[in-house]
């Protein structure tokens, strides 16, 4: 009987969940969903082969441009599957071992991207408040090595999350509120006490969120003191507009972030249908946006970017 128990529990089933009373026209749905992936992968495939292919940009703010470039792409794919599943096929059951693989890929790519957003506060704060150095002080190694610490840090973080919940019980067919599954919501279906996850997810949101985006809030505060301290009022307002794509960037991944989890923890009476749309957000928003921000913003990309659809 006891086999027959363990078995069940590790075979456990999750169903997820589209957008609430909107079941009959998940089909039509699904075609913003679509085109929201293919502006994504497009927008940030084409940053990525114009940044390697040019020499040119070869520089600093395009390198790590790039690296956000990739972890857009790896947080598209990580919630495809499940969310087109959903609104093309009606499918809605995802074994244990599939939601622990797409919530470790979905967090470990959020880990990277709240890194690299604090890496480019790093760069822009070194190209306004030493110009003449930003070159010597950000060579290729120097680059890889901060790439490599982000990896690391993203592992070592974001690997015990999926063990963590492996562990568990799990008694029923659990309904999860939205189309791909995250460590909260996974955390809250266990038929065993939690303290000891919800601490480290806790631990988590506060090491990643909490201290990154402290730390680029204290590196904006530097630049605006550099630029502030800048004769030139011309000068001055080219400084500051070289930072509004990365300040476009940190807005659009910290704000829906920061709501879903204030929600998901402190908010148990909130609307399904918010809990839902700010997940969407959170998730296909940065991908979505960025690359079109960063053209828009970036000259020296931007004519490049012409010029390959041009030729």
């Amino acid at each position: 009987m006891s086999a027959v128990n363990d078995t069940k529990f590790k075979s456990a089933v999750f169903l997820l969940t589209g957008i609430p009373g909107q079941e009959d026209v998940y089909l039509w749905i699904s075609f913003p969903f679509c085109i929201i992936y293919v502006i994504s992968i497009l927008g940030n495939s084409v940053i990525l082969f114009i940044v390697k292919t040019d020499r040119s940009l070869h520089e600093p703010m395009y390198i790590f441009l790039s690296m956000l470039g990739t972890t857009d792409l790896g947080l598209s794919i990580s919630t495809m599957p499940t969310i087109l599943g959903i609104y093309l096929f009606n499918s809605r059951e995802i074994s244990l071992d599939a939601c622990l693989a797409q919530l470790f890929f979905i967090h470990f790519h959020q880990c990277i991207e709240t890194s690299m957003l604090l890496l480019m506060a790093f760069d822009r704060f070194i190209a306004i408040r030493n110009p003449l150095r930003y070159a010597s002080i950000l060579t290729l190694p120097t680059i890889a090595k901060m790439g490599l610490m982000v990896l690391l840090r993203a592992i070592a973080i974001i690997l015990p999350l999926p063990f963590l919940l492996k562990r568990f019980r799990y008694c029923r067919d659990n309904v999860l509120s939205h189309s791909y599954c995250l460590y909260q919501e996974v955390m809250k279906m266990a038929c065993s006490d939690i303290t000891v996850n919800s601490i480290y997810g806790l631990f988590t949101k506060l090491l990643l969120m909490g201290l990154d985006s402290l730390l680029i809030f204290v590196s904006y505060v530097m630049i605006l003191k550099t630029v502030l301290s800048i004769a030139s009022h011309e000068e001055c307002l080219r400084a500051l507009n070289t930072c509004i794509s990365h300040l476009c960037a940190v807005l659009l991944f910290y704000t829906p972030e920061i709501s879903l989890s204030i929600i998901h923890r402190f908010g148990k009476g909130s609307s399904p249908l918010l809990q839902n749309l700010l997940g969407y957000i959170s998730l296909l928003l940065p991908p979505l946006m960025n690359p079109i921000v960063y053209s828009v913003k970036s000259k020296h990309l931007r004519v490049r970017i012409i010029r390959v659809f041009v030729k």
